[in-house]
């Protein structure tokens, strides 16, 4: 598997599993399968509500704990954000049966932000998890964090898909030694994406998938990609892209389809932060 080396330098794989909106009894079954079909990177978060069934997958699978990269993410934390922090931190490795984390991710940059950092600070000193990082930041709100804070965020994982490219995001992100993440790399199969015609006939000359091209696409401009599936095939399928290149050509057509807008919800609107911000989770 390729990896790609975080500002600590960390070595995470380019492409893992995630289990977001997975039900949590199909959880287990579907990471037994993807670690069979040769997946080591894990994404799960506490709102996923699927950490205890990831876990399960993790110790049937008899895979030596080195092997693996597992992340979750921490959900908005009130005051006192530190001490939640920590709980929180504690719950999630609780259910997932581990004695560490290779990444835990702020969720949303809502909350009290610095008070959540300082809290994962304090664990990544503490040898609790190798690596942290954020979700969701938008470049302002990045840019603030790490210019306030001692330990630079290694991941921020993002809306990313060939509709809604963030170039402009990843570019900073390099910049301040960030690594991009993509969530909703498929974007969900809106826009009509997995027949899209120039998708389409980019798969038919390589004798792949669109799925698979959007999955190299990513791969080749170094977004690390999480894509999700509950069959089998298709994970085998998501995870055989290390064989082929896209083009120069191909690469530059397909950044044509960016429309600069997510297909989701913006995390600047009032709506939506109000939603997100007052939402709490329950043990």
């Amino acid at each position: 598997m390729q990896t790609v080396t975080l500002n600590n330098g960390v070595e995470m794989p380019v492409l893992g599993f995630g289990v977001y909106q997975i039900p949590p009894e199909q959880t287990e079954q579907a990471v037994v399968d993807a670690l069979a079909a040769g997946y080591r990177l894990l994404d799960t978060a506490a709102a996923y509500g699927n950490e205890e069934a990831v876990g399960r997958a993790i110790r049937s699978s008899g895979i030596p704990r080195e092997e693996l990269f597992v992340t979750t993410k921490l959900w908005v934390q009130d005051a006192p954000a530190e001490e939640n922090t920590k709980r929180a931190f504690d719950t999630s490795l609780r259910k997932l049966g581990l004695d560490h984390l290779d990444l835990y991710l702020m969720h949303q940059p809502f909350g009290d932000v610095y008070g959540q950092w300082r809290a994962m600070e304090a664990l990544h000193r503490e040898g609790r998890v190798k690596a942290i990082g954020v979700a969701n930041f938008h470049p302002d709100r990045l840019v603030d964090l790490l210019a306030n804070n001692e330990i630079t965020p290694a991941v921020n994982q993002i809306e990313t898909h060939p509709f809604f490219q963030r170039t402009a995001d990843q570019e900073l992100m390099r910049k301040h030694g960030v690594q991009i993440q993509s969530w909703g790399g498929f974007a969900e199969g809106r826009n009509n994406l997995f027949t899209h015609p120039l998708l389409s006939e980019i798969g038919e000359r390589h004798g792949k998938s669109v799925a698979q091209v959007v999955l190299r696409w990513l791969v080749q401009r170094d977004v690390v990609t999480i894509p999700k599936s509950v069959r089998a095939e298709r994970m085998a399928e998501n995870i055989d892209v290390f064989d082929f290149e896209l083009t120069d050509e191909q690469m530059a057509s397909i950044a044509t389809l960016d429309t600069g807008t997510s297909l989701f919800f913006d995390h600047r609107d009032p709506e939506m932060v109000s939603r997100l911000g007052t939402h709490r989770l329950t043990d």
